[in-house]
């Protein structure tokens, strides 16, 4: 119930602490996005109206070039004669076509007004149209008017014309005028261009009037209409919103660019105005609130998870330690090393399991220190008690088979008491060896070459049953500190092991292999293996599985390996087999 209120405490206090910062950092987050790209959104309106607003007066500059230009060719001195050779007319047909859609007609005029010239020759002799126009300063010259803008039949269709006067090459009299038809579908043209999606163009003069628009507005018949009084008075930076009833909208934002002119041409007092309906200009900012909103459901679930997963963190040793110390109590024992969580109280678990552990190899080491002092005392009263006896057999064994008048029955018994008492013999000398081990006697040593001499000294042995024994070793010398009786005897107890248990035609491999100052032997076969439950026990004194075996060799073999630093352990070969693996360090630490 502890463990649970801790649990539940800490889980509150970190969602608290992590939840309120991710909301207001949140929300501060997108008050500034969300102005930045107010002001980004307006200002892509402000820039987008002045870069319209300069491409017109770049085109119209360049109309009002053609104007200055053409009326200072030569051939427009034809005027002085009426163009009786048709000179102008041929000149002004030619321009035309290669201009294509630009002008609609080309025009030349007397004084009096009268056409003499053009590119549409049914205009020859008609008067021009008598229109009040703005005399403009361009390049230094004052006589260039621009008329009237004139709408056709459909507003969609208007021309604006320009006109400039024709002056003697002689004395600088004005002898006509040149009038030049600009095509205002070429401004159009740049208004559509401009306009996509929600966003159109309109261009007033400076009366307010729509004089120019895109092809949505133009659908709407806002040519000549005029822009309520309050919309562009009052608009801060170019920028600015205003109410939008006037195109059927609640609310728009206006980029506004004016007319300033391109080089020489001071230009007019006309205004560009990119307008957007203000709920389709922020739609990018609604779909942030929305990114907003879901990034803020993502931080508070992340914080929610981690928030859970660092209670558990942090409650779990202590669950941990509790089962620990209820199973030792219950059991005498830990069924599996519990998971390390770090943190004070995770070192107080990973010390009481490493002191349990500690407890546990203690016991054990008691119990084989037990076997072995009984082993001992056994092995002492076999040395006093049954020796004696069994010198006694033999030695009678031998006279009585040197008796002349023993028959043949006699000298096979008395055979058979000599290599029995032989037998006994061995066997005590086996359970002495068993329990007397002198400390190791380190020099350095080629382990290689050991195990080369070990593998020769048992070749007989592994040739009659038809066993295949190889060694895989370094290149180079293995050096290694050790006792090199001993360790011959470890090698050839596990060589000698294996060779008993393995069936004809096996095969056994010795491996040897150094790295980071420690000497790796490993000893495998492809015999019937070691069980899983038989693996904790074969080191242990007296646990054997051959026929006529005592357990003692694999003891012996622990007790020299643990002499020499080292650690051996049992398992399953790669061949299927048993695996024996000895870790030994290479040098010895000498005190």
């Amino acid at each position: 119930m502890s463990v649970l209120t801790i649990r539940r405490t800490l889980l509150a206090a970190f969602l608290l602490a992590g939840l309120l910062p991710s909301v207001l950092l949140a929300w501060l987050a997108f008050r500034f996005a969300s102005d930045a790209l107010h002001l980004e959104i307006e200002q892509s309106l402000k820039v987008e109206a002045a870069a319209i607003s300069q491409d017109i007066d770049k085109m119209l500059f360049e109309r009002l070039q053609n104007a200055q230009t053409w009326s200072r060719l030569e051939v427009m001195q034809e005027l002085q004669v009426d163009d009786v050779d048709k000179r102008i007319a041929n000149f002004l047909a030619e321009l035309k076509a290669g201009y294509r859609d630009v002008y609609s007609e080309l025009i030349c005029a007397n004084l009096d007004g009268k056409v003499v010239a053009s590119s549409n020759s049914q205009a020859v002799g008609t008067q021009l149209a008598d229109d009040d126009g703005a005399s403009l300063s361009f390049a230094g010259d004052a006589a260039i008017a621009l008329r009237s803008l004139r709408f056709g039949d459909r507003q969609a269709s208007a021309v604006l014309p320009i006109d400039v006067r024709v002056q003697s090459i002689f004395d600088n009299t004005p002898i006509g005028q040149l009038q030049l038809h600009f095509n205002w579908a070429q401004i159009y043209q740049i208004l559509d261009q401009a306009e996509r999606g929600s966003r159109s163009v309109l261009v007033v003069d400076r009366d307010g009037k729509v004089i120019a628009a895109s092809s949505t507005l133009r659908a709407m018949d806002l040519l000549s209409r005029t822009l309520p009084a309050d919309w562009l008075p009052g608009i801060v930076n170019d920028v600015g919103r205003r109410d939008g009833s006037f195109l059927h909208e609640s609310e728009l934002t206006i980029g506004v660019g004016h007319s300033r002119g391109f080089q020489h041409f001071t230009g007019f007092e006309w205004t560009t105005l990119v307008i957007q309906p203000s709920r389709q200009a922020f739609v990018p900012v609604q779909h942030m609130a929305i990114i907003f909103v879901l990034l803020l459901v993502l931080s508070s679930s992340l914080v929610a998870a981690m928030a859970t997963l660092i209670a558990g963190r942090i409650a779990r040793p202590i669950a941990a330690l509790t089962r620990i110390t209820r199973e030792y109590a219950d059991t005498g024992h830990i069924a599996a090393t519990p998971e390390s969580h770090g943190g004070e109280v995770g070192e107080l678990t990973e010390s009481f399991v490493a002191t349990i552990a500690k407890l546990e190899q203690s016991r054990a080491e008691l119990v084989r220190a037990s076997k072995l002092a009984a082993l001992g005392e056994l092995s002492a009263m076999m040395a006093h008690e049954i020796r004696t006896p069994i010198g006694i057999l033999r030695s009678s064994a031998q006279m009585l088979a040197r008796e002349p008048a023993l028959s043949d029955e006699g000298h096979e018994l008395t055979s058979f008491i000599e290599s029995e008492t032989e037998r006994l013999n061995g066997l005590v000398s086996t359970l002495l060896d068993g329990t007397r081990t002198r400390e190791p006697q380190f020099r350095s040593c080629d382990i290689g070459e050991l195990i080369r001499q070990s593998i020769a000294l048992l070749a007989s042995e592994a040739e009659k049953k038809g066993i295949t024994v190889t060694d895989v070793l370094p290149a180079a010398s293995a050096m290694i500190e050790c006792d090199a009786e001993q360790m011959t005897q470890i090698l050839l107890n596990l060589l000698h092991n294996a060779l008993q248990i393995l069936p004809t035609h096996g095969r056994v491999e010795v491996r040897c292999y150094q790295s980071n100052g420690r000497t790796r032997i490993e000893l495998a076969d492809d015999g019937p293996g070691i069980s899983a439950d038989e693996l904790p026990r074969v080191f242990e004194p007296f646990f054997t599985k051959r026929d006529g075996g005592i357990g003692l060799g694999l003891s012996v073999v622990r007790r020299i390996v643990v002499a020499h630093g080292g650690s051996i352990i049992a398992g399953t070969s790669r061949f299927g087999g048993a695996l024996f693996a000895l870790d030994l360090p290479t040098t010895q630490d000498t005190p």
